[in-house]
């Protein structure tokens, strides 16, 4: 789902929101999202998942295309986890997907 298509299911599921207004409220929830990681806070929606920033170390890496090495400097990086209810949910969808589709081997 893009940002656009979020904004556009929020205002058919809120038709006393205008438009631009639900566009508004996405933008700033993304923004104060951006803006606490970028000062190193985490940031976190309960039932959904929590947003933190990860140092990585310097190391030596591999230009992939020459094969040459290079050395990659330290960085903080914004990482993603699952909340619990979330992984739930994603887990039921793909096993009901799973015991849905027909079996290959039941077809041979």
């Amino acid at each position: 789902m893009t940002k656009s298509e979020l904004i556009a299911e929020l205002a058919a599921a809120n038709p006393h929101l205008l438009g631009r207004d639900v566009e508004l409220i996405v933008q700033t929830i993304f923004d104060e999202i951006s803006t606490a990681l970028s000062r190193g806070d985490r940031v976190e929606l309960r039932g959904f998942g929590a947003f933190i920033v990860k140092k990585r170390d310097a190391r030596t890496g591999r230009n992939p295309r020459t094969g040459d090495t290079v050395s990659v400097e330290e960085k903080t990086v914004p990482f993603f986890k699952a909340g619990k209810e979330l992984r739930e949910r994603v887990n039921q969808r793909a096993s009901r997907q799973r015991r849905a589709a027909p079996s290959v081997a039941a077809k041979t």
